[in-house]
């Protein structure tokens, strides 16, 4: 089988959202507990959108989102305008096939693209397989947060990692300096 990663349409968003809830009742990726309807991710699309932020999609040969991939701001702030942190949900009946790996590898294209210094990675500690495919990927951990979320009435722990995009870059000029 084949695979293409491309830009989502509106016609993906229901297979999104399905890979989305699915994430939220059944794994640790999402620390949120509440599933979400069609207008919630038409919302997020759109908010993508506007930002001019990216939502890959992988499809198969059938044209049939396994999985899906996009990154937004870190933090709220000017100063953290260059970072975005990102997010990647596969299928379950598709994990385990490196899709996962791919799309972040071109999220990542696209994050040089659109000129981002750093990504950020959010990743629950234990989750092993997600922390190897980053560092596979050239991420780095910079940091660990005990016990700072709670999902299916347990504690867990964030760990962050990052990747400097373009290494070496000089900060832009500032209008007025």
């Amino acid at each position: 089988m084949s695979y293409v990663i491309r830009d989502a349409v509106p016609a993906d968003l229901p297979a999104i959202r399905d890979i989305y809830n699915d994430a939220v009742l059944n794994t640790l990726a999402i620390w949120n507990e509440q599933t979400v309807d069609l207008p919630n991710r038409e919302q997020w699309f759109e908010a993508r959108q506007q930002q001019g932020y990216p939502v890959l999609v992988i499809v198969d040969d059938a044209n049939v989102p396994l999985g899906y991939a996009s990154f937004g701001d870190w933090r709220p702030f000017e100063g953290f305008r260059h970072t975005v942190e990102h997010s990647v949900y596969v299928h379950p009946d598709q994990r385990g096939k490196r899709l996962g790996p791919q799309l972040l590898a071109a999220l990542i294209e696209r994050a040089r693209g659109c000129g981002k210094h750093v990504m950020v990675a959010a990743i629950e500690s234990a989750n092993a397989a997600s922390i190897h495919v980053h560092k596979q990927l050239g991420f780095v951990t910079s940091g660990r947060l005990p016990q700072v979320g709670i999902k299916f009435g347990r504690w867990l722990d964030l760990t962050f990692m990052q990747l400097m995009i373009n290494p070496g870059a000089l900060p832009p000029q500032e209008h007025g300096q």
